[in-house]
């Protein structure tokens, strides 16, 4: 992400949500704490291992209190957790979740870098994590962001004594560990010594474990414990300029979590944060964690002159009018063009073009005239050049990169006249399509694969198409180089922003994600064509496994309008007996094939995202039966298990607060809580009592995992129920049936320990471990060198009817066409309808 010209800035704009992807138009104010940054050398790096992990007031405070240049190191892109906002989960979870660190960052003024470390899930253990992750390579990676960033400080979100080990997050942890031994490795030039062809070896000062209450267990056991090698940090700070308190700015950031259900609501006055020493020397001025680092412009060799020019600056700012500090901005920026230190030189170089751009109020801007353009097509670039000030300035010239495309105006650009072109582009034959760079090669369970080493630690390639213009500031030349958009008006949020993309001719997309046949008889399959240009015409077919029949062999397909689609039916026969495999689209335009699925992301907090992957889809066909037809499905955190029960042949109503009531309940064979629903929705404290009654009267009421933490009910069953941690994440450990003769493990499918197969990601989470003797505990499991957890499914009869309470995480296992999943899940549907011939609703 380029550096934003300031933190302040980001915070103004960012809290219209609508505005997020638009061009940044700082206040004087804004300028000038800018400029204060430019007199500060020093950085600091924030280490942990998950979007959400950072601690944004810290972040806000080093980077706006401080004046230190900030980041934040995420070594996973968050793609193992679950989306309360949308559908996406997994890779696409990952491309949300990075987009909303970076939206966080331009809020509190930090930046962001990543490892190729992939979110797997929940693990226990760093041995677990780091037997899955690629060691060697994700503490490369933290090597390799320490001396890029170079930070004088590096502060650790989680511990690294084997004491925590195992008790929390393996990921957590891990990133603690692996900051650690990257702290010693980064200076050492015999360690990853490939990376030091284009970086040095960098040694931090000293390193930092953010220490908070609740790794004592309490905020009582907090107070009393020992503070004497602690520091602590006030970063409570009020600022004046924008009405906010540093807090504030942090609620700010942390809100932008949005898939998370992160939000938070900002607070005000003194707040401590606490930093325990891990590697270094701790200062003796425990008020002071820069102690030892030269952080002024002394610094560097040749940097005093230039610190006393931009002193200057900073105190003799005109808030009335900025462009009056330009000269002797440009005087600086010369000087540093003779700096022997290549790090300070680029980044001061870069913060200082970016405000000598906004003292000036210059508005530069390239808006393609549309949203995409495929290989070898032409489009056109909208220029416009416009100096909002009386500093003399000429526009030389303008190019498109990296096309060789060059325009040389060599106009004057007078105070407030604007400067208007158009220039034709072409995009070369070789480019490549616009889609997140680590997904563009499949990697591992453990790791994103990226082999152009120049991208690993970025959150995005850089753009790749851009404009550059050649500005004269009075007899000195800058360049700055601005990435093409598409810009339009919204009737309602008024003007917008996309990014300039570059689309394959054509993407193919089966509507169903994963297909499932419950019983011999065909089932149509939809796939949409979408054209990336106009006048595309070909034919469209099905690569599918053996043993499978599919009519008819292609379609012929004609799109005549870029961007239009084209949807077509293909007629599946599966196989008599249960069998999984994957189909593919595959479209023929000429002599070219394209298998290709674009999915598109747009939510108003985040830049809007196109994403290409491979178009695969999960057909299954299952030996499956079922009793009962009408369920009703009470959404919580967000989940797809409505429309995999519809696959398999149910009627779900999704029902609201509205729905809910006894005379409606009575209508439906069950009744099932979405995940979390205990925790996400406000309004289940008043209707659980008739959820409760509907069972009695001989309802079935399946509730699914919630968590002890933040929830709406004072309890989650009728009966006595506790909640607990309990989870087991290994999807292949061993499961037991122990109870083998009851209903949901007889009927109307017999379940056994293959049907444990396949499953992925975990067994399921946050199982009971009390409950009362009503309850039946089905099945028994645990990771390994664990007690067995017999939590994970309970059934209990409960008047007439029957209460189910389950942690398996049917939520994964059901949308990724687990065969034993359905089975199971249809089992528990069905309880209390073996031998009853009862009438089916519909």
């Amino acid at each position: 992400m380029n550096r934003i010209l300031l933190l302040f800035c980001a915070v103004l704009l960012l809290s219209i949500p609508t505005k997020a992807q638009a061009p940044q138009k700082p206040t004087a104010s804004e300028i000038h704490e800018s400029i204060k940054k430019l007199n500060f050398l020093g950085s600091v790096l924030y280490i942990a291992a998950h979007p959400d992990d950072e601690n944004t007031g810290l972040i806000s405070y080093f980077a706006n209190d401080v004046k230190v240049r900030t980041a934040y190191l995420s070594l996973t892109r968050g793609d193992g957790g679950q989306n309360l906002i949308g559908s996406e989960i997994r890779e696409l979870l990952g491309v949300i979740r990075t987009q909303e660190l970076l939206a966080a960052r331009r809020t509190d003024g930090g930046e962001q870098f990543f490892t190729r470390a992939n979110d797997f899930g929940y693990s226990k253990h760093p041995d677990e994590t780091l037997a899955i992750w690629n060691e060697e390579e994700v503490l490369g990676d933290v090597v390799l962001a320490i001396r890029k960033f170079k930070p004088d400080i590096i502060i650790n979100r989680f511990s690294n004594k084997k004491s925590t080990f195992g008790k929390t997050h393996g990921h957590h942890t891990s990133s603690a560990v692996l900051s650690a031994m990257a702290f010693d490795l980064a200076g050492d030039t015999s360690k990853y010594p490939e990376q030091l062809e284009t970086h040095d070896v960098w040694q931090p000062k000293r390193e930092f474990f953010n220490t908070h209450w609740w790794f004592y267990g309490s905020r009582e056991k907090f107070e009393k414990a020992n503070k004497d090698k602690l520091l602590s940090v006030d970063i409570g700070t009020y600022y004046p300029s924008v009405g906010l308190s540093n807090t504030e700015i942090s609620g700010l950031s942390r809100s932008m979590h949005k898939s998370q259900g992160f939000g938070r609501t900002g607070t005000r006055g003194a707040d401590l944060e606490y930093l325990e020493l891990v590697k270094g020397e701790m200062p003796t001025d425990k008020s002071n964690v820069f102690e030892g680092v030269n952080t002024t412009w002394s610094r560097v060799s040749g940097g005093e002159a230039i610190g006393k020019i931009l002193h200057k600056v900073e105190s003799d700012f005109d808030f009335t009018n900025p462009s009056a500090s330009v000269s002797e901005l440009i005087k600086a920026f010369k000087l540093i063009q003779d700096l022997e230190d290549e790090h300070w030189k680029n980044q001061k170089s870069k913060e200082l073009k970016k405000i000598i751009l906004a003292c000036t109020g210059l508005y530069l801007e390239a808006v393609a005239n549309e949203s995409s353009a495929t290989r070898n097509s032409e489009f056109t670039v909208s220029i416009e050049a416009i100096n909002r000030s009386d500093f003399p300035m000429k526009l030389r010239s303008m190019s498109l990169s990296p096309l060789n495309i060059t325009e040389n105006p060599a106009v004057d650009l007078e105070n407030n006249i604007p400067r208007k072109y158009e220039m034709k582009g072409f995009v070369p034959i070789d480019m490549s399509y616009t889609s997140p760079y680590w997904l563009t090669k499949k990697g591992t369970l453990g790791m994103y694969r990226v082999d152009d080493e120049k991208l690993i630690g970025l959150p995005n390639a850089p753009h790749l198409l851009r404009a550059n213009f050649i500005i004269d500031f009075d007899g000195y030349s800058f360049q700055f180089d601005k990435d093409i958009v598409y810009k339009y008006n919204d009737p309602v949020k008024g003007e917008m922003y996309k990014p300039f993309e570059i689309v394959p001719e054509v993407t193919a997309n089966v509507t169903d994600k994963v297909l499932i046949f419950s019983d011999d008889n065909p089932k149509d399959v939809s796939v949409v064509v979408k054209s990336g240009k106009s006048n595309i015409s070909g034919k469209v077919e099905l690569a599918y496994p053996q043993g499978w029949e599919v009519s008819p062999k292609y379609h012929v397909i004609s799109i005549d309008k870029k961007g239009a689609e084209q949807t077509v039916t293909f007629k599946m026969t599966p196989p008599a007996n249960q069998s999984e495999g994957k189909i593919t689209p595959m479209v023929t335009i000429g002599n070219k094939i394209y298998t290709d699925a674009l999915v598109e992301i747009d939510y108003d907090h985040i830049p809007f995202q196109s994403v290409l992957m491979p178009s695969e889809n999960k057909i299954v066909r299952l030996d499956i039966q079922k009793k009962g037809q009408l369920i009703g499905y009470i959404q919580g955190a967000g989940d797809e298990i409505p429309a995999s029960l519809r696959q398999v042949g149910y009627t779900v109503v999704e029902l609201n607060e509205k729905d809910i009531s006894l005379e409606r309940l009575k209508n439906f064979d069950a009744v099932i809580l979405g995940i979390r629903a205990y925790n996400t929705n406000d309004r289940t404290n008043y209707y659980q009592e008739y959820l409760h009654e509907y069972v009695n009267n001989g309802g079935t009421l399946m509730v699914q995992y919630n968590t002890s933490h933040a929830l709406k009910v004072d309890e989650v069953s009728p009966l006595k129920l506790k909640l607990s941690r309990d989870r087991v994440t290994d999807e292949n450990s061993e499961v037991k049936i122990l109870a083998p003769e009851n209903e949901v493990m007889q009927f109307p499918n017999k379940i056994t320990e293959k049907d444990f197969e396949g499953w992925v990601q975990e067994r399921g989470l946050y199982f009971p471990d009390e409950w009362g003797s009503e309850f039946t505990p089905i099945l028994s499991m645990n990771d390994k060198g664990e007690s067995a957890k017999k939590g994970s499914l309970l059934v209990a009869k409960y008047g007439k009817g029957y209460f189910i309470y389950t942690g398996l995480s049917f939520f994964r296992e059901l949308p990724a066409g687990v065969p034993g999943a359905f089975r199971l899940y249809t089992n528990l549907l069905s309880v209390g309808k073996n031998g009853n011939e009862q009438e089916i609703k519909n």
